[in-house]
């Protein structure tokens, strides 16, 4: 059930520029997903993550706090750049993130997910990818961003898990 839940909250998306070939990765190339996170989405992770920080669960809090309501944890959020990264390159390893958050995210908006491949190079047969990160919400409002590396398999884009 879990599973599929979490499938279901997830869209997948690649934009190519008009010069690149469609099956390698090229500088300039973006990959999306969008997710909309939920109340148990927000309790799972607490779980996992031992964060029980109220902001995340007391409404009150938060509005006390000078939010309009819950917050969905920023480290939650920022899972969206290794899932996009993963679903579009099967093996990658995930090397570093920078982080800066913007604006809060609150339960039940919908968040993009964008990385967009800054730098490719290939050092001892590795290639090591290095990518703008960044989150909006209401198309445009960015809520987060940063710089992604990871270590990629190939440079060959799968078509990622259609998630929606």
């Amino acid at each position: 059930m879990l599973i599929k839940r979490l499938v279901s909250n997830f869209v997948s998306s690649i934009e190519f520029s008009s010069s690149s070939t469609p099956n390698k990765l090229q500088i300039g190339e973006v990959l999306k997903q969008a997710r909309i996170f939920s109340s148990p989405d927000v309790l799972e992770y607490s779980k996992l993550s031992y964060d029980s920080n109220p902001l995340h669960f007391d409404s009150e809090c938060a509005q006390n706090a000078g939010f309009e309501d819950r917050l969905v944890p920023g480290m939650l959020v920022a899972s969206l750049f290794p899932r996009i990264i993963a679903s579009h390159f099967p093996g990658a390893v995930y090397v570093s993130q920078s982080l800066q958050f913007r604006l809060p995210v609150y339960i039940g908006e919908e968040i993009i997910g964008e990385v967009q491949a800054i730098n490719i190079r290939e050092i001892k047969k590795k290639r090591i990818a290095k990518f703008s990160t960044k989150c909006f919400k209401f198309g445009n409002q960015l809520v987060l961003d940063g710089e992604a590396m990871a270590i990629l398999p190939s440079l060959t884009v799968e078509q990622g898990q259609s998630m929606g």
